[in-house]
């Protein structure tokens, strides 16, 4: 269940791990035609390879980076050979359901309704699908499990021939000058089926629901507020989330970083989705009358989750109900953003808001480089224009003097290598015009930092990730509060400090008296002066030597819930985390200070954390 715990992995890998179980002998019964018995000696063979390379190459890579490729190769492969031997749909779900329910990858029900979940989807772009399953996983993991020759899958964007103003950085504000709050929720992962005292260990990949009865007498039930057990948040917890901010909190505006729907991503519907987004913005509108709220698109945002096709993708698999219902929800019946926001909102899930003059905010749909997006493997290049877009857009705000702050859900460090690497690029290029940049669907808490891209020894932007509301897994739900350099002549609009809120669930259950307790401020916890890039890239110079200081880090990266210490390779790989905003580089964590760390321990870590 090593990628079921963590997030829903593309399908074909899902139901392709069942060849980390014991072996089970696909057999047709005496009732099957003979047809379907060729099937299934395919399965049978595709398996067998891939049992013999999960073998082989068990010692030489990190075992969860190596499931995930070999997975993902195994599964695509698979399909790619029943279609051409005219499998039928039913067929394929019949033979992947199977292969789930045999290997005990999940339970029977889960199974049952997890293939027909993505089917359609998942067979229609691997059926489209041009690539050799190493080239296409190569694309989804990086270098390290594949590599493509196709230039759609590396590719690089053209920036406009302007020179690159001199870099010149911010002076703090002075003492006294106006301060903006800014308020960020991520992670909602509302769960509308929770039950409180139902089973928190249900043996599903999500728990505490209706439908996953009551614990023995010995055995606690799933607890009011939330549970750390594999649970989501209940609505009780959203409402007192929402009720203790909007009364002792106060705060300019709200940045909604994405993830609002719960984690059953194999019993969602379209409306299912439409539900919780509606249910969301009423919450919302409730506690914070007047409020602006700048939402991104999280990646459990549509059903089947992550399935974001692009904008060749018409008919019945266009995202179009989607991005409507943003314009909807956030235009029309919310009125969080203005109606110039409404054509690339339907047409990519991004969008653009002056909040004030020479201050500007993008939102990013991160979902254009999820590398569990499928439908990227068709066309990767810039899916919907998106960045060419955003390149527009900041060199307009460089002519007009603008400063900008972006927020998208993903964070930059997760994405696939081309977007990723492009984004990296425009960073680089705008790093006197991007000022902030808020992400998070880690669930944990941490940051990325960006380099110049000629020597990667110069920092030059920091994203900054906050932690999730949802518990989802074992953590304390939490918010964040910026400080911001605020409205007035000379202002810098650079994050001046963070503070980090928890909820500590275990008091709240026992106590029906939840308190929200100020975990941390960053430039008290690390002593910075400020928080600009290089004052980051001191904090991180300082967690490779004092331990002391790594252990809080740590701490606070996990919300106050620290289950596992750790150190040697853990620390090493975390650390190697926040220095690298762009994945599959292998010129950044390589000073001395990263003794053991691999390519392959790195990708351990980030399988082994990812709550998504």
């Amino acid at each position: 269940m090593v990628a079921a715990r963590k997030c829903s992995i593309f399908v074909v890998c899902l139901v392709a791990n069942f060849a980390v179980f014991s072996s089970y002998p696909l057999q047709s019964t005496d009732e099957e035609s003979a047809h379907m018995q060729k099937l299934r000696d395919i399965a049978y063979e595709e398996w067998t390879k891939f049992e013999s390379t999960r073998q082989t190459n068990f010692e030489l890579t990190g075992l969860l980076s190596m499931l995930e490729c070999s997975l993902c190769k195994f599964g695509i492969g698979l399909l790619q050979r029943l279609l051409l031997m005219n499998a039928t749909e039913e067929q394929i779900v019949s033979i992947t359901t199977d292969i789930c329910v045999f290997a005990k990858y999940e339970t029977k029900r889960i199974c049952q309704l997890v293939i027909p979940e993505f089917k359609d989807e998942v067979l229609y772009v691997v059926d489209k699908l041009v690539l050799s399953p190493e080239e296409a996983c190569g694309i989804l993991f990086g270098s390290s499990c594949g590599h493509s020759y196709d230039p759609r899958f590396f590719w690089n964007l053209t920036l406009p021939d302007i020179p690159k103003p001199p870099v010149n950085p911010p002076k703090p504000p002075k003492a006294g000058s106006p301060v903006s709050r800014v308020l960020q929720l991520s992670d909602l992962h509302y769960d509308r089926e929770y039950r409180v005292g139902s089973k928190a260990d249900c043996g599903e990949p999500l728990c505490c629901r209706d439908n996953d009865g009551m614990p023995g007498p010995s055995t606690p039930g799933a607890g009011k507020y939330g549970d750390y057990r594999n649970c989501d948040s209940p609505k009780i917890l959203l409402e007192n989330l929402f009720e203790h901010i909007s009364s002792k909190e106060k705060f300019d505006y709200i940045m909604l970083t994405g993830d609002l729907p719960a984690h059953d991503v194999w019993n969602q519907t379209r409306s299912d989705q439409l539900l919780i987004l509606d249910d969301i913005t009423d919450m919302v509108l409730k506690y914070f009358p007047g409020v602006k709220v700048y939402p991104a698109v999280g990646n459990h945002e549509s059903a089947p989750v992550n399935s974001f096709p692009p904008e060749f993708i018409t008919g019945k698999y266009s995202i179009s109900w989607l991005y409507n219902e943003f314009v909807n929800q956030w235009v029309h019946k919310a009125g969080w953003l203005p109606a110039d926001t409404i054509s690339t909102l339907k047409a990519g899930g991004y969008y653009t808001v002056q909040l004030e003059p020479h201050f500007r905010l993008v939102s990013l749909n991160m979902q254009m480089c999820n590398n569990q997006n499928y439908w990227l493997l068709l066309n990767a290049t810039d899916p919907t224009g998106e960045l060419e877009w955003l390149i527009d857009i900041l060199q307009a705000a460089e002519i007009n003097e603008e400063k900008v702050h972006i927020i998208g859900h993903n964070h930059p460090g997760s994405c696939t290598k081309a977007w990723g690497w492009n984004y990296y690029r425009i960073v680089d290029r705008y790093e006197s015009t991007i000022i902030g940049q808020f992400f998070g669907h880690s669930h944990d808490d941490f940051f990325e930092m960006f380099y110049d891209e000629k020597t990667l020894s110069r920092p030059t932007n920091v994203a900054y990730v906050s932690g999730s509301v949802t518990p989802f897994q074992s953590l304390n739900p939490s918010y964040r509060i910026y400080e911001v350099d605020g409205s007035y002549k000379t202002t810098t609009r650079a994050v001046l400090d963070h503070h980090n809120y928890v909820l500590n669930l275990t008091d709240a259950n026992l106590t029906n008296k939840p308190k929200w307790l100020h975990e941390y401020s960053a430039k008290k916890a690390y002593n910075m002066k400020s928080l600009q890039p290089a004052d980051w890239q001191h904090v991180i110079n300082n967690l490779k030597t004092n331990n002391t200081m790594f252990k809080d880090f740590y701490s606070y990266n996990q919300k106050l819930h620290v289950t596992t210490p750790c150190t040697g390779t853990c620390k090493e790989a975390m650390i190697c985390k926040l220095e690298t905003a762009r994945t599959d580089d292998p010129n950044l964590c390589k000073d001395k200070f990263y003794t053991t760390l691999t390519q392959h321990d790195q990708w351990d870590y980030r399988r082994k954390n990812k709550k998504c």
